[in-house]
């Protein structure tokens, strides 16, 4: 059985490639679906890759994940600074979850510089751009594999 990864996109990263590209980069989130999808391909690994910009649809899904993936990978976007209901959902599902960031987060406003998600993650990945994913993709099949 192929371990299966939840790969969750937050708010405003559908507008990738467009928004603010100094600071993301000009590529797209179907950009970065492809370079995850082929590497989890390469690594005998599935993955379910989502965009929600929405908090409650991000913590529904990921209150879902328990029954059916082994780990998370989230880029929660702004929600990453205060979404206290993001964080709980991930501590209540018990699934090993790599945050990712594009950009360095503690290069960036101060506002920018705290995150209540990092408490509840195995890790945090920012400032690589598109690697941070690929980077995120490989610390959770490495952890899984150590289990």
């Amino acid at each position: 059985m192929a371990t299966k990864i939840l790969v969750i996109h937050g708010p405003n990263l559908a507008l990738l490639g467009e928004r603010e590209v100094a600071v993301y980069g000009n590529f797209t989130l179907d950009e970065i679906n492809q370079k995850l999808l082929s590497a989890a391909q390469a690594g005998n690994v599935s993955l379910e890759i989502v965009q929600l910009d929405g908090e409650g649809e991000i913590v529904e899904k990921i209150g879902k994940a328990r029954k059916t993936f082994q780990a998370i990978i989230i880029n929660p976007g702004a929600y990453t600074h205060y979404s206290v209901a993001i964080r709980d959902a991930i501590a209540a599902v018990s699934l090993p979850t790599v945050e990712v960031h594009l950009s360095n987060i503690y290069a960036r406003e101060e506002f920018r510089h705290k995150s209540v998600i990092a408490p509840v993650a195995v890790g945090q990945i920012a400032g690589f751009g598109v690697n941070s994913y690929l980077l995120g993709l490989q610390a959770a099949v490495e952890l899984l594999k150590a289990k």
